[in-house]
């Protein structure tokens, strides 16, 4: 599944255009190199988003086509969570 769609489908990010404005700016990793928002994330990949001043890292567990907002949080585990000190 392409990174844009799997961050908006687990709803990690509430639209696509944003993962992919995101990835524009490289400020999105997978297995800890940049990624294009085209890049392809299967399970087991680590996903870390920097946005606004927080940095998400997450473990993909599954991708699939379709989710219900109730299953969505299934398809990832946190790794870590934390605030980005402002400057």
């Amino acid at each position: 599944m392409r990174l844009d769609k799997y961050l908006k489908t687990a709803r990690i990010l509430k639209r696509r255009t944003v993962a992919k404005e995101l990835a524009d700016q490289q400020r999105v990793y997978v297995n800890g190199r940049v990624a294009k928002a085209s890049t392809e994330v299967k399970p087991g990949d680590e996903v870390r988003v920097l946005f606004g001043y927080r940095e998400l890292t997450v473990r993909v567990l599954q991708t699939p086509k379709q989710v219900s907002k109730s299953d969505a949080a299934l398809m990832f585990e946190v790794i870590e969570e934390k605030k980005i000190p402002q400057v």
